[in-house]
């Protein structure tokens, strides 16, 4: 699995979801839950992953969409 996004913007993590799903691209959003431990005041950021495979489309997707700058590093490291 390859991170392409942290933050903790809860609207952009639904918007970046909602092109991977109509895009076909499987993803998981890691650390959503943590909200139980940090008193839901939203400090802890959220990942959302691809497959190493899709990976490239992507980051594709989210630059024509506008969102760059949202990319997380693309440093070739598998999670």
């Amino acid at each position: 699995m390859r991170e392409l996004v942290r933050t903790n913007d809860l609207v952009l993590v639904s918007a970046i979801g909602a092109l991977l799903d109509g895009a076909g691209i499987f993803h998981l959003v890691l650390d959503q839950n943590m909200s139980v431990i940090e008193g839901s005041l939203g400090v802890l950021p959220r990942r959302i992953l691809v497959n190493e495979d899709d990976n490239r489309a992507a980051r594709q997707l989210l630059t024509e969409a506008g969102l760059a700058h949202e990319l997380r590093p693309d440093d070739r490291q598998s999670i």
